[in-house]
């Protein structure tokens, strides 16, 4: 009984899913999806399984969102996967997300270059554990030509530190007499951020019930849609991308100003 339940739930997920890609606007799709990956943690305790489990589920759901994006043209998904704070959490914790890590990249990465997915990562690379450190620069390596979608993973990642190391970057410039302080302006701090290069996202996905970006993005996400969800990530599936896309599509992007009729 359990088994024609699921499969009852499968198909009309699916059919689902379905109406809601013929129903998003192809030629309106973000270029830059931001997500949050949270919960996974939450997610395990109510179900009486240990935390490392819930990030285990969370990259199942990864994995899902970042074929999806692929499929449907996205160029940028920036997935926030460890942040600077998180080195707070309980050592065990930590080791066996960098040991998940690697296992991620090791196991998917054939499949992503294979689908064109181009590996990238933005934070503070160099204070990750080597094995993590060897693995990412295997993928980006292997990856690196790759045309289309950029898996874009904010690692070691804190949107103050990114700022003040973009600040000091600038301040060194001014000192060695490279440009003068009143040549300092928006593309200037925007070429010296992580995400140089990448359009600033315009839709950030939250799951988890949490209403705050957590220390993300701080700068890009000025003008960036928010799309909330009580969802925990662990249970973030294809369709709730597919409805954060068709709710973005539905709003005016003013950007202060007001839309000409």
């Amino acid at each position: 009984m359990l088994r024609k339940i699921t499969a009852l739930f499968n198909r009309k997920r699916m059919a689902d899913e379905n109406m809601l890609l013929q129903t998003i606007d192809r030629n309106n799709i973000p270029n830059h999806i931001a997500i949050i990956m949270d919960g996974n943690g939450r997610w395990a305790k109510r179900r009486g399984m240990p935390r490392s489990l819930g990030h285990r589920a969370g990259v199942e759901s990864l994995r899902n969102i970042v074929k999806l994006s692929s499929e449907i043209g996205v160029r940028y998904l920036t997935c926030y996967a460890f942040s600077t704070e998180n080195w707070k959490r309980p050592r065990d914790e930590v080791s066996y997300l960098m040991d998940l890590l690697v296992e991620y990249l090791e196991k998917e990465v054939e499949e992503l270059h294979k689908n064109n997915v181009r590996v990238n990562a933005i934070g503070c690379l160099e204070e990750l554990p080597q094995k993590a450190q060897d693995a990412l620069s295997k993928a980006f390596r292997k990856t690196e030509n790759n045309p289309g979608l950029t898996l874009n993973l904010a690692l070691n990642y804190g949107g103050r530190r990114e700022i003040t190391d973009a600040v000091k970057k600038i301040a060194s410039m001014v000192d060695q007499g490279q440009i003068k302080c009143e040549e300092i302006n928006d593309d200037l701090i925007n070429q010296s951020l992580y995400t140089f290069g990448m359009p600033d996202p315009e839709l950030l996905i939250r799951p988890s019930g949490d209403c705050r970006i957590s220390n993300f993005l701080l700068w890009q996400l000025a003008y960036t849609e928010f799309w909330l969800s009580d969802v925990m990530w662990p249970d973030f599936q294809r369709l709730h991308l597919l409805q954060a896309i068709i709710s973005y599509q539905q709003r005016e992007r003013r950007f202060g100003g007001l839309i000409k009729k």
